[in-house]
C-alpha cells in the first residue's frame, strides 16, 4: 500500500479522537467550567452538528480545489479550532469551537476516500480507504482511552491540545507523503451534485443511516448496560470501549477485503451478522465474559459495513466523488444520531438497559431490507440500461484522454 495513506490515516487518527474522546472527559469539562453533565453533553451534539452541516458545505465551497489542498485546508481548520476550543474560557466560546471543529470532518473523509482510492488499483480501491479509515477505528483503540487518561490526570484542556498537535502532524504528513495527482480533473459543482440524481447514491446513504445506526443504538448506552447489566466496575468500562475499539478496527479491515472480492455478499453478510450480534447481546449481557465477547462483535460487524458502502457510494457515482464521499460521513453522524435516539427512547420507555440491542437490530434489519431493494433496482435498471439513458453529466467522467464511444450494457 502507497505511504501516503499513512498520511490520511493520521487525520483520520485525529478526527476520531476529538470526536468521541467528549464521552471520556464530560465530567472535567463540567467541572472546570461550572456546568452539568447534561450542559456537557451539548459538546458533543455540537460537533456532531458541525459534521452534518459541514460535509456537503465545505465540499461545495471548496470543490474547484485539488483534493490534496483540500485535505490541507480541512485539516488546518481542525488543528486551529482544535487549539482554540482547549483555551477557550466559557461554555458558549467553547461550543463554537466545537461547532467549527467537526466542519471539516465529512469533508476530508470525502476528499480523503477519493484519494485512497486513485493511489492504487481498481481492484485495491475499498482496502485502500479502508486504511484511511483504519486511523479512525485506531483512534477508538488507542486515542480516545488515551486522551480519557491525560484528561482526568491534567485536565480536558491538555487533551485537546495534544488532538491540535495531532493535527499539525498530519498536516506535515499530508504535504510531504500525499502526491498532486495533476492527472485528475477537477470537479464541478454541478457535475458532483449531479450524482445526487442516482437512485443509488440515495440507496447508499440510506444504508449508512439504518445500518450503522443500529450499531450506535447498542454503543450508545454501552457504559451502563456493562456496569449495571454485566456487573463490571466504572473502571473496567475505560477497557472494554477499547476492546469495542478493537472490533472497529477488524471489522474495517476485514469490510475493505470483502469490499474488493465479495461486494455484494460481503455487504449481505455484515448486515445480516450485525442484527444476529445485536440480538445475542439482549442475552450475553447478563454475563461478564459473554457481554465482552459480543462487544467485540457489534464494534466488528458495525465498521464492516463503511468501507462497503464508501467503495459503493464512489463507484456508484462515477466522476463525482468529493461529494457523495463527505454525505457518507453526514450519514453516519445522523446514524449516530439516530441510533442513540431511539435507543435512549427504548430505555426511557421502561423497556430496560439492554433495550437498545433490540432497536439496534431492527434498524440493521431495515439496512438489510435496503440493501435487497438497492441490488433489485441495479438488476432491474442494468439490463434495459443504453447509451441514451446514460444520466452521467460529461463532467462527471473522470478518466484522462478521449472518452470511448459508449457500448450498451
Amino acid at each position: 500500500m502507497p505511504i501516503a495513506l499513512l498520511a490520511l490515516a493520521i487525520g483520520a487518527f485525529g478526527i476520531g479522537t476529538t470526536e468521541f474522546v467528549m464521552m471520556g472527559v464530560l465530567p472535567e469539562v463540567a467541572r472546570d467550567l461550572g456546568i452539568s453533565i447534561p450542559a456537557a453533553g451539548n459538546f458533543i451534539t455540537a460537533y456532531a452538528l458541525g459534521v452534518v452541516v459541514g460535509a456537503p458545505a465545505l465540499t461545495a465551497v471548496a470543490v474547484r480545489l485539488s483534493r490534496k489542498t483540500m485535505l490541507l485546508s480541512m485539516m488546518g481548520v481542525f488543528t486551529i479550532s482544535n487549539a482554540l476550543f482547549a483555551v477557550s474560557p466559557t461554555q458558549e466560546i467553547g461550543m463554537l469551537f466545537r461547532f467549527v471543529a467537526g466542519l471539516p470532518h465529512g469533508a476530508f473523509f470525502g476528499a480523503g476516500a477519493v484519494v485512497a482510492a486513485t493511489l492504487v488499483g481498481p481492484q485495491r480501491r475499498a482496502k485502500a480507504v479502508s486504511m484511511m479509515f483504519l486511523g479512525l477505528t485506531l483512534a477508538n483503540v488507542i486515542g480516545v482511552p488515551g486522551g480519557t487518561f491525560l484528561g482526568q490526570q491534567f485536565g480536558w484542556r491538555a487533551t485537546f491540545g495534544v488532538v491540535a498537535l495531532i493535527g499539525v502532524v498530519a498536516l506535515a504528513a499530508i504535504t510531504k507523503l500525499v502526491p498532486r495527482q495533476h492527472h485528475i480533473p477537477r470537479s464541478s459543482l454541478r457535475g458532483e451534485l449531479g450524482a445526487f440524481r442516482k437512485p443509488q447514491v440515495w440507496f447508499a446513504l440510506a444504508i449508512v443511516t439504518f445500518g450503522l445506526g443500529g450499531g450506535f443504538a447498542s454503543l450508545s448506552y454501552v457504559s451502563p448496560m456493562l456496569t449495571e447489566v454485566s456487573g463490571y466496575d466504572a473502571t473496567s468500562v475505560t477497557l472494554l470501549l477499547s476492546l469495542a475499539g478493537l472490533g472497529m478496527t477488524v471489522g474495517n479491515v476485514l469490510g475493505g477485503r470483502l469490499a474488493d472480492r465479495f461486494p455484494l455478499p460481503g455487504l449481505f453478510g455484515a448486515m445480516t451478522a450485525l442484527a444476529v450480534v445485536l440480538l445475542t447481546f439482549t442475552v450475553t449481557a447478563d454475563s461478564k465474559i459473554g457481554a465482552a465477547v459480543t462487544l467485540f462483535l457489534v464494534g466488528m460487524t458495525s465498521f464492516m459495513v463503511g468501507p462497503m458502502m464508501q467503495a459503493r457510494i464512489m463507484e456508484k457515482a462515477g466522476g463525482a466523488q468529493s461529494m457523495v464521499s463527505a454525505a457518507v460521513q453526514s450519514a453516519f453522524n445522523i446514524a449516530n444520531s439516530i441510533g442513540a435516539y431511539l435507543g435512549g427512547l427504548a430505555i426511557a420507555g421502561g423497556f430496560g438497559l439492554v433495550s437498545p440491542n433490540v432497536v439496534g437490530a431492527m434498524l440493521a434489519v431495515v439496512g438489510l431490507a435496503l440493501t435487497v431493494a438497492s441490488t433489485v433496482f441495479d438488476r432491474k435498471r442494468t439490463p434495459a440500461a443504453t447509451p441514451a439513458e446514460d444520466d452521467t453529466p460529461p463532467e462527471l467522467d473522470s478518466s484522462p484522454g478521449p472518452r470511448p464511444e459508449p457500448v450498451a450494457a
